[in-house]
């Protein structure tokens, strides 16, 4: 490919609902589209770090930044060359994981559209449906949980998820469980517990999840192993799988048994694939998770997790239980449960423009 431009847009789509986690609240979803421009094609990714700081220390400003001062400058003195190669550059640039995300998954999606193959393909995996589970926040209440919970359900959602936190763990779970049965269930804590929370921890035993995903911080990957050492219910890794060689050393541990994979926190579709062979590989189940992502995000992450090892349901879900509207045509919709990729190639969802005017914030472009 022969990249020509690249077109930067920073959108700000307000959410349905504020989406509360362990460490901070969000109202709206920041995006930034990336359009790589050859030969008459478009690739389109999207870098989307949460706004604030509160999940990294990357946000929506500095990463628009490093993508204008620093990865767009540095690919565009490449500007030439093969899928691979420009993966390459993009790893190499000293810039966080959702600017290279943002770069390299539109260079994926340009490059399945000149083979005129869907992205999937690309990847080594064919169309499949994937299915859907759904994610719910910290509400103020638990009557507002469950009504949350059960409003979605009707969607066919295969699994529940709920966020937890020092104080909202053991009786959310409990009004939880007591409404909807033994509904596949898992909780997510996003490193809000330290090892001296181990003790109560384990009182999640009682509740039959699924697994309980980043109890403890990113870097303390003992401390997981810890934990996995004292109770039956699998841990899962997210904020920690941040790259292969810390995957491979939290396998060997025995921090983990199950793997979150983010297209954003890795840095793009190469580095998120390799995580999956890996633990392929050393028999290790993975899934694909979301920050939430924008439309463009999310189709790309429903690609993914077509390939053999996801074998949990993704976090993407409807466009609709997240934004007042979305960038992207058509919309992501659940049907029993069930995403289905549109049939097409590359990313096989394309831009809606009406709709990136309309929550467009900046916009800048960038030629060799």
């Amino acid at each position: 490919m022969n990249i020509e431009r690249v077109t930067l847009r920073h959108v700000r789509v307000p959410l349905v609902e504020p989406f509360k986690i362990s460490n901070g609240q969000v109202e709206v979803k920041d995006g930034i589209l990336v359009s790589v421009h050859s030969g008459g094609l478009v690739g389109c990714g999207e870098a989307s770090p949460m706004a604030g700081s509160f999940y990294s220390e990357d946000t929506p400003e500095s990463t628009w930044d490093e993508l204008s001062t620093n990865l767009i400058p540095n690919l565009l003195k490449q500007r030439e060359g093969t899928l691979d190669a420009l993966c390459d550059v993009i790893a190499a640039s000293p810039c966080n994981p959702f600017a290279r995300a943002g770069v390299e998954t539109a260079l994926w999606d340009l490059e399945a559209q000149m083979k005129q193959v869907p992205l999937c393909a690309l990847l080594g995996s064919l169309p499949r449906p994937v299915e859907s589970g759904f994610a719910a926040g910290i509400y103020p209440t638990h009557k507002q949980l469950l009504n949350a919970i059960e409003c979605h359900l009707k969607e066919g959602y295969k699994r529940i998820k709920i966020k937890i936190a020092p104080g909202w763990d053991v009786r959310p779970l409990r009004h939880v469980r007591s409404a909807f049965g033994d509904f596949p269930l898992m909780v997510d804590a996003n490193c809000a517990y330290g090892r001296e929370d181990i003790p109560h921890l384990e009182q999640l035993e009682d509740f039959f999840l699924e697994m309980i995903e980043q109890p403890l911080p990113r870097d303390d990957l003992e401390g997981h192993a810890l934990l996995a050492s004292k109770i039956m219910t699998p841990i899962c890794l997210d904020e920690s799988a941040k790259d292969l060689e810390t995957v491979r050393k939290a396998i060997s541990m025995n921090a983990c048994s199950i793997v979150n994979i983010k297209i954003q926190r890795v840095g793009g579709l190469r580095a998120a694939k390799k995580i999956h062979d890996l633990c392929d590989e050393e028999g290790v189940p993975v899934w694909a998770g979301t920050m939430p992502e924008l439309g463009i995000g999310g189709a790309q992450t429903l690609h993914l997790a077509t390939l053999g090892n996801f074998q949990f349901p993704t976090d993407v879900q409807a466009s609709g239980r997240w934004f007042v509207d979305d960038i992207i045509t058509p919309l992501i919709e659940v049907d029993k449960g069930f995403i289905t990729i549109p049939e097409g190639v590359g990313n096989c969802y394309a831009l809606n423009e009406e709709a990136v005017r309309r929550f467009l914030i900046q916009e800048t472009e960038h030629h060799p």
